[in-house]
């Protein structure tokens, strides 16, 4: 007789503990949407990353700095040439890494370093480069000789920084967007966890009382 009633007990502690995780259950489903969406929404964007603005951006500072860097190249005789070396150096540096940035944005390579945070240094990248290309440019249309070639890299210096400059704008909004998505994501899990206590407070106290 004692055996069918422990068993009535086992099964009673069981339905309960079953019923509890039940109840903590709509929280599993929910992660693991909201973690499939973010899957499928970076992997769309990278995807689609050449069409989207930030691409087309990335795409044009490419252009325009190979531009500049040939058309500097193209001065044969200078005289001071710090302006001419400085714009040398900026157009050439600014090629080369925001290609390489491009590259791995339409890749989508960022997805498998993810511990790298690609906003983060998207936007010090671009700002960087905003910076020392203006420089280069105002450096260059103060000390030239009016030739052909200075003068229009000149022109596509100041396009580019420009061109920068917008891409800056929207590296700021995306890197605060992240991080706001970010402290909403801890805060819900610590919501969830918090929950989660308390459901087990509940049912480790029921168990006393049984």
């Amino acid at each position: 007789m004692r055996s069918c009633e422990d068993a009535d007990g086992f099964d009673g502690e069981a339905s309960s503990a079953s019923m509890i995780s039940g109840a903590a259950s709509p929280y599993q489903p929910t992660t693991e949407r909201l973690q499939a969406d973010t899957t499928r929404g970076s992997n769309r964007c990278g995807a689609l990353y050449i069409s989207s603005t930030a691409g087309v951006l990335k795409a044009l500072q490419v252009v325009l700095s190979l531009i500049g860097f040939i058309c500097i190249e193209t001065v044969m005789m200078c005289s001071p040439c710090a302006g001419v070396y400085l714009f040398e150096f900026v157009s050439c540096s600014a090629f080369v890494v925001t290609g390489v940035l491009l590259l791995i944005f339409s890749l989508n390579l960022d997805l498998k370093v993810p511990r790298v945070n690609w906003s983060l240094m998207d936007l010090v990248i671009t700002a960087s480069c905003t910076v020392f290309f203006f420089l280069a440019s105002v450096v260059l249309a103060a000390m030239n000789h009016r030739s052909g070639a200075e003068i229009s890299a000149v022109v596509f210096g100041f396009l580019v920084t420009c061109v920068y400059g917008v891409n800056t704008y929207l590296c700021v909004r995306r890197w605060c967007s992240g991080e706001q998505r970010h402290l909403q994501t801890s805060d819900y899990i610590r919501a969830r966890t918090a929950s989660r206590g308390e459901q087990q407070q509940v049912f480790i106290t029921i168990q006393i009382f049984m």
